[in-house]
């Protein structure tokens, strides 16, 4: 304990030296900071992590001022114990803390993983919302922070308490905030605190404001554009990414085996012209016919029967819960609706369901294509076409983000409370293109909010550095593939 009560002191010292390099953070009105998300603690693997001295180098040099540090509490804690801490990794801490300092960088400490609690796996063995044990030991870690750190300026530090709290009870959420918070302030009654939004930080708390705390939102919003072809979320119904793109009826399709939910999905014209129809089929469960109509006339018919081994799908997926092949077709399928038509019906006409991910019309001289949703349970639309466009779809664009992704938070930071984007990115297998369309209007939307945003990751398939593109040429940063074009775009706001 004698080095605990010290060590703060020397950070202080070294970090009341360059202070004013950073702008004023206060919870009402956080600043524009710009960076990275650092992932060395960010799952324990059984053994110490050290941060990098020359990520914090590259990101100052590269005109970016904030960390954040995701963490797992199983790194510092010894044998087990959560109540027996592990000096060495604290102090790997400490230094990431005065490399903040040193680099002009703010640094967020977050507990990724908290005793009672993750959004990862596996889960904790202790439920902190409900088990007041994890909920005294959580909070006795993050008071041993707060003393550890007590007295260095906001400007430099802040703690984002746990990350991306799920689905949970909004009263047993800030039950459990508030008194992780007065342990914070029992021992550093002015430490800047920041907590994530709930439903995976999607999600303002009113009481955010009552708390006197800062809060944190995600930019991850479609997870079909950032979390495509991720294998840790179920992203294999998601379809092709594009951006800016338009959503239009629900694409799930099923069969006579669920008669409750058997609906077809309705295109209405009227089609002057000759039109061609393009449906992307995802996956198929067991079997299922699939029929295109126009008006009373079949334009297409298709019997897909699922199996294991090679065969016309892309993927054979065995669904052991359900003794059933569900299988990604992942596929394009093409008909022609003739001249005069009123209307098209897309259905599964025997078997048991399938998914329309995309659908596309070409007239004449016009194109229009819309992605569909898949929710089970949603009975499908419909859409018309005017000959140019598919209307009844919605475009999600730069001003869909901002109503759905600004809007909300803004209520909030009108209330007395500081935003800023504690994660946001775009896993490696989204085309380039369609990242950087979909980064600019996410960034130019930020800006014009003035909040702050981190980036996840600063190496690795979401960063700049090291991202495993094959879709991009790098170039060399440091012995470093460096993502040009995306660091750039992040420059430029």
């Amino acid at each position: 304990m004698k080095t605990l009560r010290i060590l703060p002191l020397l950070l202080i010292l070294t970090i009341s030296l360059g202070s004013a390099e950073l702008p004023n953070a206060t919870h009402d009105k956080l600043p524009r900071w710009r960076g990275f998300n650092l992932l060395e603690k960010f799952i324990w693997k059984g053994k110490r992590e050290s941060f990098h001295e020359e990520d914090f180098r590259w990101i100052h040099e590269l005109g970016f001022n904030f960390v954040r540090l995701p963490m797992d509490y199983r790194g510092w804690i010894q044998d087990g114990n959560w109540e027996k801490f592990d000096e060495e990794s604290l102090r790997q801490i400490d230094q990431a803390v005065e490399w903040g300092e040193k680099y002009d960088i703010h640094v967020c400490l977050n507990f990724h993983r908290a005793p009672g609690y993750t959004v990862a796996r596996p889960a904790e063995v202790r439920d902190l919302w409900t088990d007041p044990e994890a909920q005294r030991v959580c909070a006795l870690h993050w008071a041993t922070f707060a003393r550890r750190y007590r007295g260095i300026p906001n400007e430099r530090l802040s703690f984002n308490l746990l990350n991306e709290p799920a689905d949970i009870h909004h009263q047993k959420f800030v039950v459990v905030m508030r008194r992780l918070i007065d342990a914070i302030r029992a021992v550093d009654p002015d430490r800047l605190i920041i907590c994530d939004g709930l439903k995976w930080g999607q999600q303002p708390v009113p009481e955010f404001a009552d708390l006197k705390v800062a809060a944190a939102t995600r930019g991850y919003t479609p997870s079909e554009i950032s979390h495509y072809g991720a294998t840790w979320v179920n992203s294999v119904s998601f379809p092709y990414p594009e951006w800016p793109r338009y959503v239009g009826s629900n694409g799930l399709l099923h069969g006579p085996w669920k008669k409750n939910l058997a609906k077809p999905l309705l295109i209405d014209g009227p089609f002057p012209t000759d039109t061609e129809i393009t449906v992307h089929i995802g996956i198929v469960s067991t079997k299922a016919q699939f029929q295109i109509t126009a008006d009373d006339k079949v334009v297409l018919e298709k019997d897909f029967v699922c199996a294991g081994g090679q065969g016309e799908w892309k993927k054979a997926i065995y669904q052991e819960q359900w003794k059933t092949w569900q299988n990604l077709y992942d596929r394009d399928y093409t008909a022609s609706i003739p001249a005069g038509m009123k209307q098209v019906t897309l259905r599964v006409t025997e078997g048991d369901w399938l998914e329309v991910r995309r659908i596309t019309l070409s007239g004449s001289s016009s194109k229009a294509s819309v992605s569909c949703d898949q929710r089970y349970g949603n009975a499908p639309g419909s859409l018309r076409w005017d000959g140019v466009n598919l209307a009844g779809a919605v475009k999600q664009d730069g001003e869909w983000l901002w109503a759905e992704m600004i809007e909300p938070w803004k209520a909030a930071e009108a209330r007395g409370v500081g935003i800023v984007v504690g994660e946001w990115g775009c896993y490696n297998k989204t085309p380039h293109d369609v990242v950087m369309r979909w980064a600019e209007d996410n960034l130019k939307n930020w800006q014009r909010a003035e909040w702050g945003s981190a980036l996840w990751n600063f190496r690795g398939p979401f960063g700049i550095l090291d991202n495993d593109r094959k879709d991009i040429t790098p170039e060399d940063f440091h012995g470093h593939a460096l993502d040009r074009k995306l660091l750039d775009l992040l420059q430029k706001y």
